[in-house]
């Protein structure tokens, strides 16, 4: 009888740990939907070197910035101190404070490249006279 029960025992543990496995594939499943819009942003040029063909990666040499930070943190002092110079920062000796002022500096960078386009205002619509007059049936 002892035996019995143990063999049982092995049973349900083999299906209990198959069925964990299957609820976890199950759970990895993820729906994505879409609406079939082409998201394109476009961004309004801002400068010279802009409309002349100037990608936005001659001063900093990245648009990225997770990347823009990496590379700060991998620098010594010596050339965080460079680096500041040359763009036009004035280096402390605080290095936290050097970094930030940095990253502030590179963002505002980033913004003023990516300037968004402006969207169409209401009042640059042209409303015919028959849709004004069912509007105005509303009323």
């Amino acid at each position: 009888m002892a035996a019995k029960r143990k063999t049982t025992a092995k049973v349900k543990k083999k299906a209990t740990v198959k069925s964990k496995q299957t609820k976890a594939k199950s759970e990895k499943k993820e729906m994505i939907q879409t609406h079939a819009m082409e998201e394109e942003t476009k961004f309004e040029k801002t400068s010279l070197d802009q409309i002349w063909g100037d990608t936005g990666l001659s001063k900093y040499g990245t648009q990225d910035e997770s990347q823009y930070t990496s590379e700060i943190k991998g620098m010594n002092r010596s050339d965080l101190h460079a680096h500041a110079i040359k763009l036009g920062v004035l280096p402390i000796d605080n290095r936290e404070l050097l970094t930030t002022r940095l990253i502030r500096e590179f963002k505002k960078y980033i913004l003023a490249y990516r300037k968004p386009k402006k969207s169409e205002s209401k009042k640059d619509l042209k409303v015919s006279r028959k849709i004004r007059s069912i509007l105005a049936e509303g009323k």
